[in-house]
């Protein structure tokens, strides 16, 4: 058993987002270290595989249903995992999105699209599709910090992570709104980590950079399954030449939740991006 299983051994963690592609993995690198895993997505089903699959693996996880956008169903959510477990030392903030009128469909703005009806411009962006955005990304991860983050107070260590962006810190073109929401994460990563410094709960953030999931797939891979004009572009960007895998992320967020590894590393965002970040484009 490694340093890094020994001391996640037993933990608790509540991963919202846990049905979706990345904290799905997130979820079972855990479960596989011998943390107890409660498993939130909007929903059940897709919690519940992730569960199973856990499960099956002979880890421990329960599944429940939880709207990040909704603070009753945060609360819910909290009272049925309070049956389980009682106190909670991990907090993955990890539910999160983007929505299509909150984003543009050209990468530059020509006058000529304010007459195209086939063409979204920012002028065309809705209060309702923006609000849902940052609500999605940022008030549902403070909603939820506030909630569980409770049963994390007393302990020698606790460790709140949240999940960034690549487009937090560099915007990426046509997600304005999702770009913003994931630079208010990083700021609230930065904030909460002073707060909460005195309590022994250390916040840190994740930026992945340019991975396949469910949600970006058709933005990312034509039909026939090669790269759309948007996926090379970021593959010439990115040094190491692919997409990240789930897996790729474990490393780092293993790392981050083990008190024995991080001890002191607070207040940070971690990119995993290949090079992404670190490239200039010449």
């Amino acid at each position: 058993m490694t340093s890094a299983q020994f001391n996640l051994q037993g933990k608790v963690a509540v991963i919202t987002g846990g049905g979706g592609v990345l904290c799905g993995e997130m979820a079972k690198a855990l479960a596989r270290q011998g943390v107890k895993i409660a498993v939130l997505s909007r929903r059940q089903e897709n919690a519940q595989k992730v569960a199973d699959e856990i499960l099956e693996e002979n880890g421990e996880a329960i599944a429940v249903a939880c709207d990040v956008l909704d603070k009753d169903s945060i609360v819910a959510a909290d009272e049925k995992i309070q049956a389980h477990y009682k106190s909670y030392d991990i907090l993955i903030n990890g539910a999160g999105g983007n929505h299509p009128d909150a984003a543009t469909s050209e990468e530059y703005f020509k006058q000529d699209h304010l007459n195209d009806e086939d063409t979204k411009s920012f002028f065309d962006l809705t209060k309702e599709g923006m609000e849902h955005v940052f609500h999605l990304n940022y008030i549902g991860a403070v909603l939820s910090t506030q909630v569980f983050m409770k049963h994390m107070l007393g302990k020698e260590d606790a460790s709140v992570i949240n999940i960034s962006s690549m487009s937090a810190p560099s915007p990426m073109t046509k997600v304005v709104s999702y770009s913003a929401a994931k630079a208010g994460i990083d700021n609230f990563t930065q904030w909460l980590a002073v707060h909460m410094a005195k309590e022994n709960v250390r916040c840190n953030a994740i930026a992945p950079g340019f991975f396949l999931t469910s949600q970006n797939r058709n933005l990312l891979l034509n039909e026939d399954g090669s790269y759309t004009e948007r996926s090379n572009k970021i593959i010439s960007h990115t040094p190491m030449e692919r997409f990240g895998k789930p897996e790729d992320l474990t490393g780092t967020l293993l790392w981050l939740a083990d008190t024995g590894m991080s001890r002191f590393v607070n207040g940070v965002t971690i990119p995993v991006d290949g090079g992404f970040m670190a490239y200039s484009g010449v």
